[in-house]
């Protein structure tokens, strides 16, 4: 059985939605545009999801070591 890692995962992930959870308990939904090595990454569109409500944030750099989980959304 093969293995995937995270940047497999998030290289398939590229120009789709993902869902970031960050410490702190925010989560953040946008399109994935870049990623590095330490898991920076560059969302565009990004929203912050708190229960129903969302708040537009743009385009946002996200420092790795903040991130707790990232997903990537089926729609």
């Amino acid at each position: 059985m093969s293995e995937t890692t995270t940047s497999e995962v998030l290289a398939k992930s590229l120009g789709g939605m993902v869902y970031v959870k960050l410490k702190g308990e925010k989560v953040i939904r946008g399109l994935l545009k870049s990623f590095d090595q330490h898991l920076n990454l560059v969302l565009e569109n990004a929203e912050e999801v708190e229960g129903n409500n969302t708040k537009t944030l743009g385009t946002l750099i996200i420092r790795g070591d903040n991130i707790i989980l990232i997903s990537p959304v089926s729609l």
